[in-house]
This record gives structure tokens, C-alpha cells and sequence, in this order.
């Protein structure tokens, strides 16, 4: 039976925190928890000292970034598998570890991405599969509502630091798929995310843009680079005026821009084959575990 770890990174927001943990905390069976609190200054180190003392506490007392906190979190995470939330969601029942570790069914499923419901947007259940009797794949799951196997996650390096905040997720799926292991939509009951307000959409946009041509550059395989580059950087750039951050998102461009000559070393393509199997994937919606094996 696999064993499990949560890990949540955290920031300046102990409300959201302690309902996050009382979520975890409520886990059949019980399960290491560890929070990563990233040079809070809002109480949160001493909420957690006396509402939560069984909680494993790493603080460093300095901001590094929830990239880096993620990654110590598969550095010091003793699950085989790591359940990554953010401090603004929870667990909606108590069974969702214990559901989405039977959705670990095969070796080749190196992540599953939990189904989840963003709160204040609507009902929508995003990340679920269409029918719970076959194993459906996707390429990418989101930051907040994921599960991965620990040794693999480790084994790929983590997250890129090098992203610092957004599309570390998209990087790091196609690495496993390169390597042969999947991300499955999951069966389990949803992760309730309510998304903070604490958020600038500028900086989102920015990263966003400088990180999805830096993760163009850094995997892409010739020739398909030279058309999914330029396509990442127009494609951005409409949607910034679509949105109303165009200059973000051009920042963010000139950002890629300036960083891809430095990170030369950090290009590693993924082979031909298996991109083109996981644009399809992103392109037409989740496939059939036996399928995508097939195409391999």
C-alpha cells in the first residue's frame, strides 16, 4: 500500500492555512503533513506551533519562493507519494488522499491530476475523468490539486527553479512523459480551491509569458521549435490586449528573451515522438492510458 505526504508552501495567509490543514489533518488514514512557510510575517509560525503541533514545520525565516519550498517538500516528504495543495484549498472529504492513492493503479501513472472546483468561479469540476472504469491521461495538472510519486518527482529534479512562479507544472509533465510515466485524471472527490485575492494579475501575466518561451526553449525539439516558439510569443501577446496586460506579457516576452542565451546548458528537447503525442493530448482532451502506451 502506498503512504502518502501532503505539502503545502505558504505565504501570508494563516486564515486560509489553518482551514487547509483541518482538511488534511481530517485524512483517513492519517498521513504526514508538512508545511513550508515561506518568511511569513502574519502569525502564521505561531498559529501553527499551537493549533497544529503534530504538523511538520520547515522555516527557514527567509522568502525563496513556492518553486524552491515544493521541491524541499519532495526532499523531505518520507510518502511514496507527495499530495501538493496551495494554503487557499481544501480537501472536500476526508477519503481524497485515500481515493487518489488507489488511482496509482499502474507504474507507468507517474502523477494524478485530483479533480478540484474553483470556489468563487462557479461549480465546475475541472481535472475529473469522464468514467472511473478506464485510466484517462492528460498532459499537465494543476499546482493546487495534484498528486505525484515522490522517487520519480525527485529523480526529474523537481520543479525548475529557474521559473520561479508559473508553468513550473507544464515543464515538469513533459519531462515525465519523456520518460515514460503519465499524468491520470483522478476519481477521487474534488480538492475545494478558493482562490486568493491576493494575487497580482500583472505578475502572473508576466511569468506566464517569459516562462512559456523559456519552456519552448528548453524542450522543444527541432524543427517543431521553430513553430511553437513564435506561435507561445504572438499567442501571448494577443491574449495580453485580449486581457488588458500587454505590457506584462511583453515584459515577460523581452524576459525569455534575454534569459534563453543564459540557459543554454538547460536545454534538454524531448524526443520528437513523445511531444507530438503530448500535443495531441493537450490538443483533443484526455486519452485512454492503453492508447497513449500504443503510440509510445
Amino acid at each position: 500500500m502506498l503512504t502518502a505526504s501532503i505539502v503545502i508552501a505558504t505565504k501570508n495567509r494563516r486564515e486560509d492555512l489553518r482551514r487547509a490543514l483541518v482538511s488534511c489533518l481530517a485524512q483517513t488514514p492519517a498521513v504526514e503533513v508538512l508545511v513550508f512557510d515561506d518568511g511569513s510575517t502574519d502569525g502564521t509560525a505561531e498559529m501553527l506551533r499551537s493549533e497544529f503541533p503534530t504538523v511538520r514545520v520547515e522555516n527557514d525565516g527567509v522568502s525563496r519562493g513556492y518553486i524552491v519550498r515544493r521541491n524541499q517538500g519532495g526532499e523531505k516528504a518520507s510518502g511514496d507519494v507527495i499530495f501538493s495543495i496551495d494554503d487557499d484549498a481544501e480537501f472536500s472529504t476526508p477519503t481524497v488522499v485515500a481515493d487518489t492513492l488507489r488511482d496509482f493503479c499502474d507504474q507507468r501513472i507517474g502523477a494524478v491530476a485530483i479533480p478540484f472546483i474553483d470556489v468563487l468561479k462557479g461549480p465546475q469540476v475541472k481535472q475529473a475523468a469522464p468514467t472511473a472504469d478506464e485510466v484517462w491521461v492528460t498532459d499537465q495538472y494543476i499546482g493546487t490539486a495534484h498528486a505525484i510519486r515522490r522517487e520519480l518527482f525527485n529523480q526529474l529534479g523537481g520543479y525548475r527553479v529557474e521559473m520561479f512562479h508559473q508553468v513550473e507544472e507544464m515543464d515538469l509533465c513533459l519531462r515525465m512523459f519523456n520518460a515514460g510515466s503519465v499524468v491520470r485524471l483522478g476519481t477521487a472527490p474534488p480538492i475545494l480551491h478558493h482562490e486568493s485575492p491576493l494575487r497580482s494579475l500583472a505578475k502572473i501575466a508576466k511569468f506566464d509569458q517569459r516562462n512559456r518561451l523559456l519552456f519552448a526553449w528548453w524542450n522543444v525539439p527541432w524543427p517543431w521549435l521553430a513553430i511553437h516558439w513564435p506561435a507561445a510569443l504572438f499567442g501571448g501577446l494577443a491574449r495580453g490586449v485580449k486581457k488588458g496586460a500587454f505590457w506584462p506579457v511583453l515584459v515577460g516576452s523581452c524576459r525569455a528573451l534575454y534569459r534563453m542565451p543564459l540557459t543554454w546548458k538547460l536545454r534538454r528537447p524531448v524526443s520528437a515522438k513523445r511531444y507530438r503525442l503530448h500535443r495531441q493530448i493537450k490538443k483533443c482532451g484526455a486519452q485512454k492510458l492503453v492508447d497513449v502506451v500504443a503510440k509510445w
